[in-house]
């Protein structure tokens, strides 16, 4: 009887902690409502009196809106992607591993079980990257996610304002929406400010709409500070190919520790979060290269292109080739 009961307050805590994670997604989705209604509704409708401007305003408003709505809608539902099924320990594997009471032989089992896996990251401690509530050992830049309870490809952090888990599946969709929060505050506030003015000067009559102006310009700038922040930090992260959880914790390889170990060079890196086609970089749609279970290290790259090695010293023995070859033009030109 105590038993059903304490599984029953777990189920009913679990469900609560359900509900209360849209708290966040439904004050953003509050504030854009509103702030649609202010923009379109009390500022161009009611404050514009030019109809060209109103009409231009508008459009261009829209458009901005709508994807910024749609990458905010992909961004929170957009299920993360698990690992598949060949990561996951067999259930022989499974038996023998949790009957086996040495963590040495422990260790060495999860060593050959990785041989045949594309792993090449390790723990703190040289072990195979071992998931014991999943029991899965963990492809390259998997994280476990304690609030989502599973697993998720290249896993960034987890956001509250979108109610999900950032990863490999969406998070192309979470920095555009990034980029369209930053434009559409931006739009926001350099449409509203010279009726901000006016408001102040008391050059537009004290109505209703002053209400909302006044506030859609406060709102959308302190948005806009934020938002640039977080979107300039992760722009900085793709330029890397890095991801958060990379940025605090340095990964480690079998060779050791290693920062840049998945630094392809700055276009590389971006296409692997937004794919070759250049055409599908705006659109939220998805165009990420690779399946998120392997993911090609600087290590591979130099081994295949001795240029990315080195490239101090390549750049310095070109100036070098670059000095002797114009002195030697000089000699020739004056002889």
């Amino acid at each position: 009887m105590r038993r059903s009961w304490k599984m029953a307050l777990a189920g009913g805590l679990r469900c609560c902690r359900r509900v209360l994670s849209w708290v966040p997604v439904l004050v953003i989705v509050l504030v854009v409502l509103w702030s649609y209604y202010a923009y379109v509704f009390e500022l161009c409708l009611v404050t514009i009196l030019s109809p060209a401007e109103k009409v231009i305003y508008l459009i261009l408003y829209h458009a901005i809106f709508v994807f910024f709505a749609w990458t905010y809608w992909k961004s929170i539902f957009t299920l993360p992607q698990q690992p598949n099924q060949k990561f996951h320990l067999s259930y022989t594997d499974k038996e023998r591993y949790e009957n086996e009471q040495r963590p040495e032989v422990q260790k060495q089992m999860l060593i050959d079980m990785a041989k045949k896996l594309p792993v090449y990251t390790r723990t703190g401690s040289g072990a195979v990257r071992f998931c014991e509530r999943c029991h899965l050992i963990k492809p390259d830049r998997c994280h476990h996610c304690s609030v989502c309870a599973m697993c998720v490809l290249k896993m960034d952090h987890h956001c509250p304002w979108v109610n999900n888990c950032i990863g490999f599946s969406n998070y192309k969709y979470f920095l555009q929406f990034l980029a369209y929060s930053v434009l559409y505050c931006l739009y926001i506030a350099t449409t509203v400010f010279s009726y901000f003015i006016k408001y102040w000067r008391g050059e537009l009559p004290s109505v209703r709409s002053k209400f909302h102006v006044l506030f859609l310009l406060f709102v959308a700038c302190m948005f806009f500070v934020s938002l640039v922040i977080l979107f300039g930090y992760h722009c900085w992260l793709v330029s890397r190919n890095k991801t958060t959880l990379e940025a605090f914790c340095t990964p480690v390889f079998t060779s050791g520790l290693e920062k840049n170990g998945f630094n392809l060079g700055f276009i590389k890196n971006i296409q692997q979060v937004f794919g070759n086609n250049k055409k599908f970089w705006l659109i939220p749609i998805g165009s990420s290269l690779g399946d998120g279970h392997f993911f090609p290290m600087r290590s591979m790259n130099e081994s295949q292109n001795p240029l990315l090695a080195n490239e101090e010293s390549w750049e310095e023995e070109d100036m070098q080739e670059y000095a002797e070859g114009s002195s030697s033009l000089t000699v020739e030109t004056e002889t």
